[in-house]
């Protein structure tokens, strides 16, 4: 795996568990598609990416971020990364969570020598008869 792919992609967790926007808008392109595991079903652009996890920040006190499995595959300037990734963290009232594990695909590009993500990706299985997500799996 390249070492600049690895190193973006290690720039997204520790955004991630500093909470830092700031950070994470640079290792995001302008035009990113985000399909994220909650509500809508597409976050265009790196504007709408942000507020995602504004919103996901403002229900933790502090976070926690793991990535499991990396695997990546990069020919020219593209490059595809996927895992498991799962936050946690402690809530506001002090309760601390777990978080469950997701399934998360990256796409990066190179644009002027710098890898960004073009395109994200969590989700988690559906069980059919149910109709519900399954979030108590583990890798």
């Amino acid at each position: 795996m390249s070492s600049n792919i690895k190193t973006r992609i290690d720039e997204i967790v520790d955004g991630i568990r500093a909470k830092d926007l700031e950070a994470l808008e640079r290792v995001y392109a302008a035009d990113v598609v985000s399909f994220d595991v909650e509500p809508p079903l597409q976050h265009v652009g790196v504007e709408a990416k942000l507020k995602n996890w504004a919103r996901v920040f403002a229900l933790f006190q502090d976070v926690s971020y793991e990535l499991r499995d990396l695997a990546v595959t990069e020919g020219g300037d593209i490059a595809f990364a996927h895992g498991f990734g799962r936050l946690s963290g402690t809530l506001p009232d002090g309760t601390a969570t777990d978080g469950m594990w997701v399934r998360v695909t990256f796409c990066l590009r190179r644009t002027g020598g710098e890898w960004v993500i073009v395109h994200d990706q969590a989700s988690v299985p559906f069980d059919f008869p149910s109709g519900r997500g399954v979030t108590d799996l583990e890798p």
